[in-house]
């Protein structure tokens, strides 16, 4: 049978990458490896990635003995329940000047200053009104809310911070003093203690975050979770990863920090306690070696942590950032590399119990196809979702728990609403269903 549509086992565009996805192994093997459950290599991650590197294209046969050799894993791991979480998102700052060519998110930050008039897209939050947001979203019955923001120039850890970094005359510190812009977004950790209310969960501070948190100071990434975590902080979202190969990197967001440093802010939020999560952003300018290299490192790091709950891919929505608009991209990831981005995923982290399938970069017909390609988790209500929105994305910002038991009923699996780090859950039931594991949820609908 012909290969169905073209994969990456040809390089994207016409960067001069070191690593192509070609690989000394058979994907014949690695299947045979996949199915026996034996510890995946990189070279069996690429053969599985590009059913076969020895040839262009994805064979349809190929990827569906992939499909099912993870399905097959995912039931023996976590069975037939589909797990959610009751959240919100609020994102502080779209204020950032990291310059990420995948990314239709921010706003320059000089938008913002006082001096300028308000009339650009953006916005930033004070720490009084994330508080407020977050109240009324708890009493509503959400468990978690996620933050990740825009790395804001006069963001700091703390008043420590911000007194060094007002003293500091080193360069490339990108910061500005408060005053400068129309709205303060205070320090990190009076965000973080603003948001942290009522017995919500915290899930903040990515990596790059952390090193915003840092600059101008000579403190390591351990002081930085812990004052966090002192501050109300529970758990790391692992993004800002993108793909966890430098070459990568100094293409899509060179200004932002390298593999290296990623993995070490992780480790420390992992050495001071905290949970965290792992993703990867695929399918703009890197190849599958790239992909499997990236799977490597996570589980590595996973080896060294077990602080890490889930592992979430996110295929990259294309169409408003500037890799198109810069015509360096024409196109995101083909269904079939989304479909076996999950399942060799599944297959190669067998540290990690959980995989997601995001329903906001994959709409809800494909979101639920992904559940019989390795994913167990179907994300969570959100109810504001602005990053993929920004970039371009089609399917929503908001989710209820009604559509969820709908939606997982109608493929056979069972829903569940489960706590941030899964150690709680409970079946999601009720006329209409409403969540039960907030501090405040009743059953009572999230969601009219």
């Amino acid at each position: 049978m012909a290969a169905e549509q073209v994969g990456t086992n040809v390089p994207r565009g016409e960067f001069d990458f070191d690593r192509h996805s070609t690989s000394d192994q058979h994907f014949e093997n690695a299947l045979r490896k996949a199915r026996d459950r034996d510890r995946l290599t990189v070279a069996d991650a690429i053969e599985l990635l590009t059913t076969g590197s020895e040839h262009n294209g994805i064979d349809p046969e190929r990827k569906e003995a992939v499909l099912e050799a993870a399905d097959r894993r995912r039931a023996e791991i976590v069975g037939e329940e589909v797990t959610v979480v009751a959240n919100l998102n609020n994102n502080v700052t779209t204020a950032c000047d990291t310059g990420c060519l995948f990314c239709n998110f921010k706003d320059s930050a000089e938008q913002f200053r006082a001096d300028r008039p308000d009339d650009h897209p953006g916005f930033t939050k004070t720490p009084a009104e994330s508080r407020e947001i977050v109240a009324k979203a708890l009493e509503r019955g959400i468990y978690e809310v996620t933050s990740v923001s825009g790395l804001h120039p006069a963001f700091g850890l703390d008043d420590e911070h911000r007194a060094i970094l007002e003293g500091s005359d080193e360069e490339g510190v990108n910061y500005r003093s408060p005053g400068t812009y129309s709205t303060d977004p205070g320090t990190y950790v009076e965000q973080i203690e603003a948001m942290s209310v009522g017995g919500v969960h915290v899930h903040s501070m990515t990596p790059e975050e952390a090193a915003h948190a840092k600059r101008g100071t000579d403190w390591d990434y351990q002081q930085v979770y812990r004052r966090l975590q002192e501050a109300g902080l529970d758990s790391v979202p692992g993004t800002a990863a993108e793909i966890l190969v430098d070459e990568v990197r100094d293409v899509i967001c060179p200004a932002k920090i390298d593999s290296s440093e990623w993995l070490a802010a992780m480790e420390a939020a992992a050495d001071v306690g905290l949970d965290t999560t792992a993703t990867i952003m695929y399918g703009h300018v890197e190849n599958e070696a790239h992909r499997a290299i990236h799977l490597e490192r996570v589980r590595d790091l996973q080896d060294r942590t077990g602080a890490i709950t889930e592992f979430v891919p996110l295929s990259f929505v294309h169409p408003n950032t500037p890799l198109a608009e810069n015509g360096m991209v024409e196109s995101g990831a083909t269904r079939a590399e989304d479909e076996l981005m999950i399942a060799v995923s599944r297959l190669f982290l067998d540290n990690i119990e959980h995989i997601q399938s995001s329903w906001v970069k994959y709409g809800d017909e494909f979101g639920l196809k992904l559940l019989s390609c390795g994913a167990d988790d179907f994300m969570g209500t959100i109810l504001s979702e602005e990053i993929t929105t920004r970039a371009g994305g089609e399917f929503g910002q908001f989710r209820s728990f009604g559509d969820y038991a709908e939606l997982v009923r109608s493929v056979g699996r069972i829903p569940v609403e489960r706590s941030t780090d899964y150690r709680q859950r409970e079946p999601i039931r009720g006329e209409p269903p409403g969540p039960r594991l907030g501090p405040q949820a009743d059953g009572t609908p999230l969601i009219e």
